[in-house]
């Protein structure tokens, strides 16, 4: 149970420091739309302010969700759960957590495919080739850009997003295996 515990107490202290410093961005999306307003009124409306605001938001959301999983302040339906005892609770969370694995490493294997295609790559192994921009033996093609007037690049907010997925997942592997030690402190 120590690296279990190496484990935990690692990735909390990542997440718990991410989360804190993720909690200043409303003020970032406060300013950004307070200049949005502004600028609108007073001056010539910008182009950038609402797509940046929503890039903003996505870092906020992403990046604060393991963070608030650690908190255990993520939305739960406790119409029984708030009367279970610990053993129960630990029990039920260690079962559901999995669902919650699954669903991270199937987003995340997504946000991948799709981080890759924001770096030009449109083949069928988008691991293989994030793994080879890495070490230098691949080169980015044709990067995509957002739609819109401004047409800013995609693949920072994609690559944040990739990283806010793995964050969560590994926050959700810190979760089992703390629900895993209560379970067997109870059974000692």
């Amino acid at each position: 149970m120590t690296f279990a515990n190496s484990y935990i107490r690692i990735v909390d202290a990542i997440n718990y420091r991410v989360g804190r410093i993720m909690m200043y961005g409303i003020f970032v999306m406060i300013a950004i739309l307070m200049w949005s307003s502004f600028s609108k009124v007073f001056l010539l409306p910008s182009l950038w302010t609402l797509e940046i605001a929503q890039f903003a938001m996505v870092a906020y959301y992403i990046m604060g969700g393991p963070y608030s999983l650690q908190l255990g302040s993520n939305v739960r339906m406790d119409l029984f759960y708030g009367e279970w005892t610990t053993r129960k609770k630990a029990q039920i969370d260690a079962i559901t957590v999995f669902f919650l694995i699954f669903y991270l490493c199937t987003l995340l294997y997504g946000g991948l495919g799709s981080a890759a295609y924001s770096l030009g790559h449109y083949g069928d192994e988008p691991i293989g080739f994030l793994t080879g921009l890495v070490t230098g033996s691949e080169s980015t093609g044709r990067l995509e850009r957002s739609p819109t007037a401004w047409r800013p690049y995609l693949w920072p907010i994609k690559i944040l997003m990739c990283v806010g997925i793995f964050l969560m997942l590994l926050q959700a592997i810190s979760e089992l295996l703390k629900d895993i030690i209560k379970l067997r402190e109870e059974n000692a």
